[in-house]
Order: C-alpha cells, then sequence, then structure tokens
C-alpha cells in the first residue's frame, strides 16, 4: 500500500513545489517587433525582483485592437500591455485603465519633467494619467541635400513660404517628371500634422468637427495646391513600388515620414546616396512647426491582478538606461531625454532633428473617434488632390462626416452634464 502511494504523494511534493517557483507571473502584452525584442530585457528585471516572472504575450498590430476589446468584454485584460498612443482614450472611456496618478507620484524612477512634454499629454485625460510613454515617434522631412543645394536651397526653410519656395525651386531643376516632394493619398498624417499646425481639429470640447475653420482651410489650401503645382505626385504609396530607390533616383526630394526609416534610408539606399541625404523638423505657418505626438504608451489595467508588481515593470522599462539599450535593439526612439545622451543617440545625425521636433508635437484629439476621424480627413484630403471635389465641397463633408461621427459623444457629454 505504502509504495502504491509513494508516486502520488511525489507528484503532489512536486506540483507544490511548481507553484512556489513560479511566483507572481505578470503578463505583459505587446506588439508587433517590440513584444519579441523585449523579452531579452526581461531576465534583468526578474534578477532584481525575485519571485515575479513576466510572461510576455506577442501580439501582431493586425490584430491586437480586436484582442484588447474582446479582452475588456470578457474580463480577461493582462496587468500590463502597451497601447497605441491614440488608442489610450478609447480603453479609457470604456473604464479599462487604471488612473497612473498616484503611481506616478510615488515613483521616482517616472519622472513627466523628463518626458517630451506633448508626448506625455497624449495619456493626459480629464486632468489624470492613464499611460506613460514607452518609446516615441513623430514625422518630418527626410530630404536630398544635393538637389536642394542645386536649386540653390541652403538649408530646410522654417515656414510654409519658405519651404514652398524651396520645392518650386526643386522642381524647376529636376524637370516635368520628377517632383518636389512626396504626398501619398493614401497617407492621412501630412495633412494631419499641417492641420495639428494651423489650430484645433475639433471644437466645442471635441464636439463638432472644426475643418471649415479659418486656419483649417488655410492648412488644407496649402496641401491641395501642392498637387495642383505639380509639385507632388497624386499617387498612393501602392503606385510607388520602392521609395527609397525612388528618393536615390530623385523621383522627389522631400518626404515626410518617421524615424523608422532612418534605419531603412541606411540599409537602402545605394553606398553614394548615403551623403546626400538628411533629416529636419517640420516648417510651419510662420515658423518652425509642431507634428503630431505618436509612439506607445504603457498602461496597467483595472482589472490587473498584480498591480505593485506591473508598475515596478513600468519603472524599469521607463529607466533611461532601459530606454537605451530598446533603441538599440528596436530602433524606437526613447521618450526619456535623458535617454538621448547616450552615444548610441546622440551620435546619430538623422535622430537629431527627431528629437528637436518631438520639443514641437501635439496630440491628435484624444477621443475615441479619431482613428475614424483620421481616415476621413484622408478621403477628403484624396478628393480634393484629384479634382473630384472642390476645397469647399470637401471641407463641408469632412465637417458633416465628422459630427455625425461625434453624435453619441456628444449625447454622453450632454447627459453627464445634466447628472451633475
Amino acid at each position: 500500500m505504502l509504495l502504491r502511494l509513494l508516486p502520488l504523494a511525489l507528484a503532489l511534493l512536486l506540483a507544490a513545489c511548481g507553484g512556489k517557483d513560479d511566483g507572481v507571473v505578470v503578463e505583459f502584452w505587446a506588439m508587433g517587433r517590440e513584444g519579441e525584442v523585449v523579452q531579452a530585457l526581461m531576465p534583468e528585471f526578474e534578477r532584481a525582483h525575485p519571485g515575479v516572472r513576466v510572461e510576455v504575450q506577442q501580439l501582431p498590430w493586425t490584430s491586437a485592437h480586436e484582442k484588447l476589446l474582446t479582452a475588456y468584454a470578457g474580463r480577461a485584460t493582462p496587468d500590463l500591455a502597451q497601447l497605441g498612443n491614440t488608442w489610450v482614450a478609447e480603453m479609457q472611456a470604456l473604464g479599462a485603465l487604471e488612473p497612473l496618478g498616484p503611481w506616478v507620484a510615488r515613483s521616482a524612477a517616472v519622472d513627466s519633467a523628463d518626458y517630451f512634454a506633448g508626448i506625455w499629454d497624449t495619456n493626459v485625460l480629464g486632468g489624470e494619467v492613464y499611460g506613460v510613454p514607452w518609446y516615441v515617434d513623430t514625422r518630418l522631412l527626410f530630404y536630398r541635400t544635393d538637389l536642394l543645394r542645386e536649386a540653390g536651397v541652403e538649408a530646410v526653410p522654417e515656414t510654409w513660404a519658405g519651404w514652398l519656395d524651396a520645392m518650386r525651386r526643386v522642381k524647376a531643376l529636376v524637370g516635368p517628371d520628377r517632383y518636389a516632394v512626396l504626398l501619398p493619398l493614401n497617407e492621412f498624417e501630412p495633412l494631419l500634422i499641417l492641420g495639428l499646425q494651423s489650430g484645433d481639429l475639433l471644437r466645442d470640447g471635441d464636439r463638432y468637427g472644426n475643418f471649415r475653420s479659418e486656419g483649417f482651410r488655410r492648412a488644407f489650401a496649402f496641401y491641395v495646391d501642392l498637387f495642383r503645382e505639380g509639385l507632388a505626385p497624386p499617387v498612393t504609396g501602392a503606385q510607388i513600388s520602392n521609395v527609397w530607390q525612388e528618393f536615390a533616383g530623385g523621383t522627389f526630394a522631400f518626404y515626410i515620414t518617421g524615424p523608422w526609416n532612418i534605419g531603412e534610408f541606411k540599409r537602402r539606399l545605394p553606398p553614394e546616396m548615403q551623403n546626400k541625404w538628411m533629416t529636419a523638423p517640420m516648417p510651419g505657418p510662420d515658423g518652425p512647426g509642431v507634428s503630431v505626438a505618436g509612439g506607445s504608451s504603457l498602461v496597467l489595467f483595472e482589472r490587473a491582478r498584480h498591480k505593485p508588481e506591473a508598475w515596478a515593470l513600468v519603472e524599469y522599462l521607463a529607466r533611461a538606461d532601459v530606454q537605451a539599450r530598446f533603441y538599440e535593439l528596436t530602433g524606437d526612439l526613447p521618450a526619456r531625454e535623458t535617454a538621448w545622451e547616450a552615444p548610441a543617440m546622440a551620435n546619430d545625425v538623422y535622430a537629431r532633428a527627431f528629437r528637436e521636433q518631438l520639443r514641437r508635437v501635439r496630440p491628435s484629439p484624444k477621443i475615441p473617434e479619431q482613428e475614424r476621424i483620421a481616415q476621413r480627413l484622408r478621403e477628403a484630403a484624396e478628393f480634393a488632390a484629384s479634382g473630384r471635389m472642390t476645397e469647399d465641397e470637401a471641407l463641408a463633408a469632412l465637417d458633416r462626416d465628422v459630427d455625425r461621427m461625434l453624435e453619441k459623444r456628444r449625447w454622453l457629454l450632454q447627459r453627464a452634464s445634466a447628472e451633475d
């Protein structure tokens, strides 16, 4: 009898030991390549926090949004996750996120003053912070230094008027079959940036579209005129088979894009082109312009089972030295200014313009409907640039459609005001 019971006793003992060894398991959802690479940073965190193990689940960006909503509906959210900055408002509106103000106030590791102000602001809703920026993103100008020099332009101007003059000079140099700037019609970001430079995209507490305002009209006209003058080709990104090859061939001299293309330009441009391109901050209507505040943040979920341990992981990933290592692994720009002093960042001449630009960024409207609004913005720009609508028609339709999208928001805000 004793011999028959021995295997059962041994199994129970091993199970008990295994449960003890597992300790606290922090569930962390991260997207795309970041979800793959961040796992290399976990051993150091786990050594510093005995009894805590991080389980990283890598989600593809294409399905991450749906999976997060499904997890919320099923009460199965993780302890913490990476969220694109434009998703924070939506998850907060659902009540899915843990307010982080008290955690930040007690933290010696997360110093809001060390973050780019416009990026930090993407995580602040109703005066409360709901996310800590993990890495940052924005868009600015990549340009051909040799073509500008040949056209008599010594430096990228800081104003729209100066930039327009530079583009006209480049166009006169390169001729009818090449262009000054690439603005793919399937991308909303260039017009979004010009709009943010000119004022607020929405009005009355983000209840209505503001696209027929004087400021946005000016931005829209500037954008559409680039196509009318032949300075930009009326094409989508899909019609450009190889953007790096076209850039190297002089098909266009300016391109509004993000930090991921620093590495791509270094890898994909031929050796003879490596000293003929540079980055520059966005020009603005009357001086240096803002760009859009982007990137990803780290959030804790309201239903997280291990909030103290999850917050400890946020603090670890927020360290300047860890952010510098993450940049070396991914090319993602650090959210903390002190991380930019690391040699890998400080010595990268192409990243310098991004640091300058990140000090001048604005969030897109911090509402759940923003991604739908951005797509409608893209459609309006394409219709006007292709001549299918006049500017007035496109802007009137844009305001009308956005007002319709925000109808539920107005109802909810009115109801909340009545209850107060």
